[in-house]
């Protein structure tokens, strides 16, 4: 936390694993509440914008996949770190595999994580009743 904040108060920003930059407009000011604010920002930005940037990238892949298996299933929505589709339902378990098969893989080939990247998939009628 130290070396982030750190890092932060020389450049202005942070890094993501991906690279991307998240800007910290305040990590210098003389405010020490909106100081402290930027710094607590610094330090949850990389793990919070990689998340993002893992689903972004997920979400890049996911129709192309869909298209090349031939599956009619239409991404509708993403909320954080979910994905929502409609999916004819003789295509429900195909499409789920394959989801799940390419969110999991999402860092990929650029990154390789030492834990696991599992993802889950739930079915129903609608959104609340899928988790």
């Amino acid at each position: 936390m130290d070396r982030t904040k750190k890092f932060a108060r020389e450049r202005g920003y942070v890094l993501t694993i991906f690279g991307r930059r998240c800007h910290m407009p305040g990590i210098l000011d003389k405010n020490p509440a909106r100081r402290s604010f930027m710094e607590r920002a610094a330090i949850n930005a990389p793990l919070q914008g990689t998340a993002a940037d893992i689903i972004k990238r997920a979400m890049i892949r996911v129709p192309p996949a869909l298209a090349k298996s031939r599956l009619k299933a239409r991404m509708l929505l993403q909320v954080h770190d979910e994905l929502l589709f409609e999916v004819p339902e003789a295509e429900v378990e195909a499409t789920a595999a394959l989801v799940k098969k390419v969110m999991e893989g999402a860092t990929r080939p650029t990154l390789d994580l030492s834990v696991p990247l599992v993802a889950e998939t739930g079915v129903a009628d609608n959104w609340a009743e899928a988790h």
